[in-house]
């Protein structure tokens, strides 16, 4: 399957945000005559108030997030991850963040609300408070597209292995983790752990990132980017750098299969007290 990674620098403005993201697929399908497409984390609006999220959310099935990606994967042919996008919440004032996935045909194959929420405080001092703004899921998602079992994953989850544990025991054979990480944290971690959740899944680790700087009320931000495919070995096949742009390769059955015959991790674990 030839897969492409979107690497975004998404902002304020919706409607540029879901222009650029349909551009960039559709240069990925005339160049790379890509089978399968992700985007990053937050493609859709990235930044602001509280009060921009709510008005940039969707109702999943109406926004024009929504359905400009269900139209581009039915029109290519081709599968699109999403990335994530603002879902609203009725009677809620928080939102969630939220992966779409489409098949070929534009069918939903998958929705997979963000588990782990970004609170926390970055070594420069600037303070996260993701759950102020976002409520977390509760669902272990995976899909099936052709001859691979897909996984659900968003940006902050990359911290917690039980929740890539838990997508292997589904039969993940690929992991999607869109991501918007810090500039801060993901000079250090980003690749590290990218790399060891392939490893100990013994999967493909796709990851599509967010880039460059945008605004959240008077603060600039700063996104690492560095999108990046890993194989099942934990090396890195694909590597985007800074910057607006796609990253592909291929990936394959048999080096799945190959890794769970010589290293039967999956065979080897014990329930520990």
């Amino acid at each position: 399957m030839k897969i492409s990674l979107i690497q975004m620098n998404s902002r304020q403005d919706k409607a540029a945000n879901i222009a650029a993201a349909v551009e960039l697929i559709d240069q990925a399908v005339a160049q790379e005559r890509s089978d399968w497409i992700g985007l990053p984390e937050c493609f859709d609006f990235l930044g602001g108030l509280q009060a921009d999220k709510q008005e940039a959310a969707e109702i999943l099935g109406e926004g024009p997030a929504y359905t400009a990606m269900q139209a581009l994967a039915r029109r290519h042919g081709i599968f699109i991850h999403a990335g994530s996008i603002l879902e609203k919440i009725p009677g809620e004032d928080r939102l969630y963040n939220t992966t779409l996935v489409f098949d070929r045909t534009g069918r939903e194959l998958a929705r997979y609300r963000k588990i782990h929420m970004f609170d926390i405080t970055a070594p420069d001092g600037t303070h996260y408070c993701e759950s102020a703004s976002f409520k977390p899921g509760d669902q272990v998602v995976t899909y099936r597209a052709e001859d691979f079992t897909f996984g659900c994953a968003i940006c902050y989850d990359l911290r917690f292995p039980d929740l890539f544990q838990a997508l292997a025991e589904k039969g993940a054979d690929v992991i999607a983790l869109p991501a918007a990480f810090t500039l801060l944290t993901g000079k250090d971690h980003w690749e590290v752990l990218c790399r060891a959740r392939a490893i100990e899944t013994e999967t493909y680790f796709c990851a599509p990132a967010q880039t460059g700087l945008h605004k959240a009320g008077d603060a600039t931000r700063a996104s690492y980017g560095h999108s990046l495919v890993a194989d099942p070995w934990g090396h890195v096949i694909a590597r985007a750098s800074d910057g607006v742009g796609i990253v592909s390769t291929r990936i394959a059955r048999n080096a799945i299969d190959t890794m769970r015959v010589q290293i039967p991790v999956a065979r080897h674990k014990v329930k520990l007290r």
